[in-house]
């Protein structure tokens, strides 16, 4: 796609977020740009304490702490590997690229040394592309990825159970074993229950008959749950449903405990929490909630490895825990789907939330009036109308998905809402790009942690982003919070 046009320029970027960024594609395989030293897989044995030992060993790691996924690769090659070699494990961000690109980045990952398997990949569940979860399942099990994270699922899908249960088995004694993780994001108990069940009966009956398990995958399936580790996701950078983490670990951490005895299994299930994770106290807190393991997001967005601009990562470095916003997300518009977004510095939250009010109060583009479609133009599609719909179509068309341009030319209201998404799109990409005309449009996903440990780190070495190499960050985090139990624990004492 075309880098994002000023105003009366060539036509503008396509709408649906889907297409490769020149700057994602240049982040697999570069060598990053500060020259930092390799970092050291060790830590302080209390902090290495924290959480589940199990899942320590299971994933192969020094802390339990994960770094989860950012989408369009800006949780990137570079993060991921550089967290691996730490004895730490990240997901790549494949969420809204084409799976060319996933293929280049899960190529280098598996090329490159001292990882020992400690990465994996977002597999986010999209309502819009029928189809796009069972590609990008085909594609990670060709090339052998053993660890997804999986976001935005509301229920189990067949082509997660398949990832999940390609190359199960029953071990010499009898004991159900599984080659792959699954490490679900769920904000709601009803949708974490689904994932700690095994399959249904019924849907690994009709995996086996379509040949997509083996008959024994499918008999150790029966005994194992979908995900053997649930991340409870509280109010978070990006999608969100506003959860609060003091009330949702406690509760799914107990719920865990009953589907463990319920389902008979020899492992209990475990409950990760993330979502506002930006202190070593809030850290502290997931753990003394009962939370076996941690993912971080926001705090990562704002270190060397992540792949988006030097101009986000400075917008970034400079926020409190009070510059964030919600606003419409693109790719679940017509739902009403909100993502939380930086606030300070850029427009998009208000442009973005004007939007989708003027969606849900008209019948379509010819219904606004004169300056409306001024504004629409001039800010937010930065082209003409015209010009912005011969982007889309062809965009749609090229996706193989005419049948929405087609409807929308007999509906005014999707019409308005496509032309309207691609604003997101381009939003989006501009921010990762770092394109200086489009600076009042950034659209960067961040939570209030990112404000956290801006002010945690004020006056250390951690205080430019340059130096916040995501290593750092997961030691800062890990070891912080120890010290902080370590120090509330003897007051109490």
């Amino acid at each position: 796609p075309a880098r994002p046009a000023p105003a009366g320029g060539a036509p503008h970027p396509p709408p649906a977020g889907t297409a490769s960024p020149p700057a994602a594609i240049a982040a697999i395989g570069r060598t990053p740009r500060a020259a930092a030293p390799e970092p050291e897989p060790v830590g302080d044995p209390a902090a290495a304490r924290l959480g589940s030992a199990e899942f320590r060993h299971d994933h192969g790691l020094r802390y339990a702490y994960l770094a989860g996924s950012m989408f369009r690769g800006v949780s990137s090659v570079d993060l991921v590997a550089r967290l691996g070699r730490a004895g730490l494990k990240g997901y790549f961000g494949a969420g809204g690229l084409d799976l060319e690109t996933v293929g280049k980045a899960v190529t280098e990952l598996a090329r490159t040394p001292g990882l020992d398997g400690r990465y994996g990949v977002n597999l986010l569940h999209d309502l819009t592309r029928p189809g796009a979860e069972r590609a990008l399942v085909d594609l990670l099990l060709r090339h052998g990825v053993r660890h997804v994270e999986a976001a935005a699922f509301t229920a189990v899908t067949p082509d997660l159970v398949r990832f999940r249960f390609h190359g199960a088995h029953r071990a010499a004694d009898g004991t159900p074993a599984a080659v792959r993780t699954v490490v679900a994001k769920c904000s709601r108990p009803e949708v974490a229950a689904q994932f700690m069940a095994p399959p249904a009966p019924e849907l690994l009956d009709r995996l086996v008959a379509e040949g997509a398990l083996t008959t024994a995958e499918a008999d150790a399936a029966r005994a194992l749950p979908v995900a053997q580790d649930v991340c409870v996701e509280g109010d978070s950078a990006g999608h969100t449903d506003g959860g609060v983490s003091l009330a949702l670990v406690p509760t799914t951490v107990a719920l865990a405990a009953r589907l463990t005895e319920r389902y008979g299994y020899a492992r209990r299930l475990r409950v990760g929490a993330c979502g506002g994770l930006g202190t070593p106290e809030a850290v502290a807190a997931a753990f003394v909630l009962g939370a076996d393991f941690v993912v971080t997001g926001s705090v990562n967005q704002c270190s060397p490895q992540a792949g988006t601009s030097d101009a986000v990562k400075h917008l970034l470095a400079a926020l409190d825990v009070q510059d964030t916003a919600y606003a419409p997300a693109g790719d679940l518009f017509e739902l009403g789907s909100r993502v939380q977004v930086v606030r300070k510095g850029t427009l998009f939250a208000a442009r973005a939330n004007k939007l989708y009010q003027l969606y849900r109060t008209h019948t379509g583009l010819d219904d606004l009036d004169g300056p409306t479609l001024a504004w629409l133009e001039r800010d937010c599609l930065r082209a003409s109308l015209d010009q912005v719909w011969k982007q889309t179509c062809a965009y749609y068309r090229d996706m193989g998905r005419a049948h929405e341009t087609e409807r929308a030319e007999r509906d005014p209201k999707h019409r308005m809402a496509l032309v309207f998404k691609s604003y997101f799109a381009r939003t989006n990409r501009a921010a990762q790009e770092g394109d200086p005309a489009e600076r009042a449009n950034y659209q960067v996903h961040c939570g209030p942690a990112a404000g956290a440990f801006n002010r945690c780190v004020g006056g250390t070495a951690l205080e430019p982003w340059p130096e916040r190499h995501v290593e750092r960050i997961a030691d800062l985090l890990m070891t912080g919070a120890a010290r902080v139990l370590s120090d509330r624990l003897a007051a109490y004492a």
